[in-house]
């Protein structure tokens, strides 16, 4: 689901990706939002592509999907976590990955926990995912052994990925 194999050595990498947006918009001066604009359109100017984290919840806004260079939005973990059983956290997740979507933005699901959560997310056609059922957190040394794991077990076998450890 979202997922791609590894650059090819030689080859020239993706545009670096950063989430950092929100920490720019709630640290960087608060009261000089004209100089944090101006600091995200240079981000992107440099091919830095910015996200918005945890969409939906604390100081992220609609606003903000209009004005901001993003390219991505994170759908907060507290739609996400609970919306096998919870029907309105299953509607609002739903609405966000549509909203992204019409704005020509991917969209990340944060928090995903479980199979069922992850069957949800297809089925709301959600772009990309992240939670301990995917990985828990792991040592840099130890990632790259785990994503050739993870890439060979279920790269092309997208119904189920490999349960985290």
């Amino acid at each position: 689901m979202g997922r791609a194999p590894p650059e090819p050595q030689g080859q020239k990498p993706h545009p670096r990706h950063n989430g950092f947006l929100g920490f720019i918009r709630m640290h960087h001066r608060p009261g000089d939002p004209v100089r944090a604009q101006r600091l995200l359109e240079a981000l992107a100017a440099m091919g830095v592509r910015l996200s918005i984290d945890d969409f939906g919840a604390g100081y992220t806004s609609l606003g903000q999907l209009k004005r901001l260079p993003v390219t991505e939005i994170k759908n907060d973990r507290s739609f996400i976590t609970n919306m096998a059983t919870e029907p309105s956290d299953a509607l609002i997740a739903c609405s966000i990955i549509d909203l992204g979507h019409s704005l020509g933005l991917t969209v990340l699901a944060e928090g995903v926990e479980s199979a069922e959560t992850l069957r949800h997310l297809r089925r709301f056609d959600c772009d990309n995912v992240q939670g301990y059922y995917i990985c828990r957190p792991v040592p840099a040394a130890a990632f790259d052994a785990w994503r050739v794991s993870y890439l060979t077990s279920t790269m092309f076998r997208p119904e189920e990925p490999a349960p985290a450890e």
